[in-house]
């Protein structure tokens, strides 16, 4: 091998070593855009990102079970808090990554909206499971508010979290389907939606929690805060705390 080749390979050889993989314990509605964030931060920092997407709910049992995961990106805010209370997780680490939108899908009809439920004219309404994923839980808020909780519930059918939620209505399983906004935007979906007012369900404040303290995970949450992942974020149909 000529010097010049093997100099260089001493030189680089302590920035290979350093990269990492971080594994991500991620909510389903996020899991798109993370794929995105991933590719800058690997630009960036040379650290690849292996995620697992699922419901928080089942996310966070799988954590307290000892599941092998770096960083927890919930869809709620709750299980992080829970987790840290039980000892488990860095405290100083949690932070609201973003702030979630609801909204009311249809693929076959152009109603979708307030006036649709109220008029209780289709068969079924898909919800997440709002034991386990906060998608759910604003959905079932947001029928409560508008005092349709009990006359739907009948035709609730509900999925392990939201990405399969969203298919029970592309499938026709569902005539319409509360998922979240993210989801139809990734999907190039631009109608037959309602995005449902902020005013009718808690906030869906998504925490990210440090699970196993290492440098790349540590350095992934700082770069979750910063300006180029937050534009992705952004863009993918997400708020952020004021």
């Amino acid at each position: 091998m000529p010097r010049k080749v093997l100099s260089l390979l001493l030189l680089l050889s302590p920035l290979f070593a350093a990269a990492d993989t971080v594994t991500v314990a991620v909510a389903s509605n996020f899991q798109q855009t993370l794929d995105k964030v991933a590719v800058e931060f690997k630009a960036a920092s040379g650290h690849d990102i292996k995620a697992s997407g699922g419901a928080s709910g089942k996310l966070a049992a799988q954590i307290r079970q000892g599941a092998p995961f770096d960083v927890f990106l919930s869809a709620d805010d709750e299980r992080p808090a829970e987790l840290l209370r039980d000892k488990i997780g860095k405290p100083d680490s949690r932070f609201t990554y973003a702030i979630g939108k609801l909204a009311l899908w249809s693929k076959q009809r152009d109603d979708a909206g307030e006036a649709a439920l109220r008029g209780g004219n289709f068969n079924k309404l898909a919800i997440a499971n709002p034991a386990a994923a906060p998608y759910g839980r604003a959905a079932v808020e947001t029928l409560t508010a508008l005092k349709l909780a009990d006359a739907l519930k009948p035709k609730f059918v509900t999925g392990d979290n939201i990405s399969q939620t969203m298919q029970f209505a592309q499938v026709g399983g569902a005539d319409f389907a509360f998922v979240a906004y993210a989801q139809l935007l990734e999907q190039g979906i631009s109608k037959h939606y309602w995005l449902v007012p902020a005013k009718l369900h808690q906030p869906i404040r998504q925490d990210a929690l440090l699970v196993r303290d290492t440098p790349a995970a540590r350095a992934f949450l700082a770069f979750l805060k910063g300006d180029k992942a937050r534009a992705l974020i952004k863009k993918a149909g997400y708020d952020f705390s004021q």
